[in-house]
């Protein structure tokens, strides 16, 4: 494997875990929200990923054995949850029904914080693991000299 495609596969983690990061943000900002654009309370999101090429079409006919399975990540869509909403009893709210019950979106703020956590530590992997293969590079660049 060169450094280029170490480097491409380095920054597909790190844009898939951006993208992770910023459904975690939006899932925390929304936890009380009753009112959307389309209608009714906010729905809890996660990001879907799949593993993708990062070679071009050159690179696949020149790889060797040792590179053929080399994938990267990708983030394949945004997907809303289908966790039932909270109903909560609250007659004064503005967007209660005529029984006096709101529904908020079902989001776990524990759960949503030990993600991003996870998703936190997973960027700071990825971020040292582009740096390592900088170094590399310029140790290579070094040995040339």
């Amino acid at each position: 494997m060169d450094f280029m495609t170490a480097l491409d596969i380095g920054a597909s983690g790190l844009s898939a875990r951006r993208a992770h990061l910023n459904v975690i943000s939006m899932n925390l900002a929304n936890v009380k929200t009753t009112r959307t654009p389309e209608g009714g309370p906010y729905h809890r999101k996660s990001v879907v990923m799949a593993a993708t090429e990062v070679d071009s079409p050159f690179s696949k006919s020149m790889r060797s054995a040792l590179d053929r399975e080399l994938r990267g990540v990708r983030v394949q869509g945004i997907a809303t949850d289908s966790r039932a909403l909270k109903k909560v009893y609250e007659p004064g709210h503005p967007d209660a029904d005529k029984d006096g019950y709101v529904y908020y979106p079902d989001i776990n703020v524990v759960e949503e914080m030990a993600n991003m956590l996870t998703a936190t530590r997973e960027y700071e992997s990825g971020v040292t693991s582009v740096e390592t293969i900088k170094n590399m590079f310029q140790k290579a660049l070094e040995i040339g000299r």
